[in-house]
């Protein structure tokens, strides 16, 4: 692990000289509970940049006001010290938001997007509950949540023969700052609002993927985030929840090598 002087903790690993690849992880995880399985399988054919967001894993909390575009010039910044003049960038979730910001403010800097999980455009009650939830979030912190959240995220099946694998998610997310926590569900559930039907449109190579009974980021969500870059791939994983990408990671790292190879 290394740690850039703004506090940002990383991983660089594949070979030099091959196709850069970030990957961004979601709300409460960490570079290592999302991407350790997918991670080493993309650094055979690319050169893999794994971060923490600011307060999460091993990465300093951010100071001040904490926004779409705050977490976008982390990821830009980061790239700057690492030399890495262009990649193909892979969010989860909130990730997939973070990506999305950064191809519009930075679009010379991304030769790809692969969104994962993301979610979009919600009807406008929906719109001001999920806000209205995450703004009160803040004062019982991620702990409050976390075992409705594991329901969501993961399968009964799931859950009951990887007993073990559910509980590293719980703990690396109740290990996440509880202030970053909070300020993260907040952009989680308002900054979306910047990414909707974007002005000019993204026109960048894109595969846009979620689970068929993903509650938070659904198939419709995936299906409009295709729908609003031209000539992007969508693609539904059938049967799981949010965390597919962990119960199915060898599927995901299959179809993410497969769009990278093409366009990273």
């Amino acid at each position: 692990m290394a740690r850039t002087p703004e506090g940002t903790a990383y991983d660089l690993s594949g070979p030099e000289k091959a196709p850069a690849v970030v990957l961004i992880h979601g709300l409460g995880l960490s570079r290592h509970s999302t991407w350790g399985v997918i991670a080493p399988l993309l650094a055979r054919h690319f050169r893999v940049l794994c971060y923490d967001l600011p307060g999460h894993g091993a990465s300093a909390p951010h100071v001040g006001p904490l926004t779409l575009t705050t977490l976008s010039e982390q990821l830009v910044t980061l790239m700057d010290r690492l030399a890495l003049p262009r990649a193909a960038l892979v969010g989860f979730s909130l990730g997939g938001m973070i990506n999305r910001r950064a191809a519009l403010d930075h679009p010379a800097r991304v030769s790809a997007l692969a969104i994962l999980n993301s979610p979009h455009e919600r009807a406008p009650d929906l719109q001001a509950r999920v806000a209205a939830q995450a703004r009160d979030a803040a004062a019982g912190g991620p702990v409050a949540t976390i075992d409705a959240a594991l329901e969501r995220w993961f399968t009964p099946e799931f859950r009951a023969s990887s007993p073990e694998k559910v509980e590293s998610i719980r703990e690396t997310v109740l290990a996440t700052d509880p202030a970053s926590y909070a300020a993260h569900r907040l952009v989680l559930a308002e900054g979306v609002t910047e990414l909707i039907r974007p002005k000019p449109p993204l026109t960048l190579p894109a595969l846009v993927v979620t689970c068929e009974n993903d509650s938070g980021s659904t198939p419709a969500m995936a299906q409009a985030i295709a729908s609003e870059i031209s000539g992007s791939q969508c693609h539904i994983q059938p049967d799981l929840r949010h965390l597919g990408l962990i119960e199915a990671s060898q599927a995901f790292a299959g179809r993410l090598t497969q769009f990278l190879s093409l366009h990273a």
